[in-house]
C-alpha cells in the first residue's frame, strides 16, 4: 500500500483540484484510491444540519468514499487557519487520532492520498504544524506549485523545508492559477531544473 501527502506552496494554489487530478490518473492506472482531508476549515451548514466542506466533497466525489468522519476527522466552520479554528472550538488536533484514521483507510485500498491544509508550515496547534502531520504519517510528499509571480521562491523554500523534515519530495504539480502569468515557460523551466523531483502533472488554468 502506497500513500502520499499533498501540500502546497501556499493556500489557494489548487491543492484539492490537483489532488483530484492525481486521483483520476491513479484510478486510470487501475489503483483503488482513497482520499483523506484530516483537517478542514471553512464549512457550510447543510439543510440536514451537517457540516459540509467543499474540498472534502470534491475528494469524496472523486473516490466514492461515504464515511466522511473517517476521511475528515476535524472540520470547522470559520474559514481561518486550522489552529485558530480549533482553538475557537476548544479542540486539540490529535495527530495520533489522524494516524489511526489513516491506517483504517489503508485497508482495501492500493493508495491513500492525504491532502493538507494551507502550506507546509500551516499551524495545527500551539507547537504543531502541517509538517508534523506528514512526519507522523511517514509519507512522501507531493508539492502543488501555484504558478504565479513568486512561485519559484515559494516552491524552492518549501522543497527545502520538506527535505529538512527528513521526508521525500516524491514529485510536484504545476498548477496554473492565473491565466496570464508572465514568462510562464521560463518559470516552469526554472522549477524543473531546481526542484530535483519529477513533475507529475502540468495543469492548465481553470477558472472554476
Amino acid at each position: 500500500m502506497q500513500g502520499y501527502f499533498v501540500t502546497g506552496t501556499d493556500t489557494e494554489v489548487g491543492k484539492t483540484y490537483s489532488t483530484v487530478k492525481l486521483i483520476e490518473r491513479w484510478q486510470a492506472a487501475g489503483l483503488r484510491v482513497a482520499a483523506m482531508k484530516p483537517v478542514a476549515s471553512g464549512c457550510e451548514i447543510a439543510a440536514d444540519g451537517s457540516w459540509v466542506n467543499e474540498d472534502v466533497a470534491r475528494l469524496t466525489a472523486a473516490t466514492g468514499q461515504t464515511d466522511i468522519d473517517l476521511m475528515n476527522p476535524y472540520r470547522f466552520l470559520p474559514p481561518v487557519s486550522p489552529h485558530i479554528a480549533a482553538r475557537a472550538a476548544g479542540v486539540d488536533i490529535d495527530l495520533d487520532r489522524i494516524a489511526q484514521h489513516y491506517r483504517q483507510l489503508t485497508a482495501g485500498h492500493d493508495l491513500v492520498v492525504v491532502e493538507g491544509a494551507g502550506g507546509w508550515l500551516a499551524p495545527l496547534g500551539p507547537d504543531c504544524f502541517m509538517e508534523d502531520l506528514a512526519r507522523t504519517l511517514h509519507l512522501p510528499v507531493i508539492l502543488v506549485v501555484g504558478m504565479k509571480l513568486g512561485c519559484i521562491n515559494h516552491a524552492l523554500l518549501t522543497a527545502r523545508a520538506i527535505r529538512a523534515s527528513g521526508l521525500e519530495l516524491a514529485g510536484w504539480v504545476a498548477n496554473r492559477v492565473v491565466p496570464d502569468m508572465s514568462a510562464y515557460a521560463d518559470n516552469l523551466d526554472t522549477l524543473k531544473r531546481h526542484l530535483d523531483a519529477s513533475m507529475l502533472l502540468e495543469l492548465p488554468y481553470c477558472p472554476a
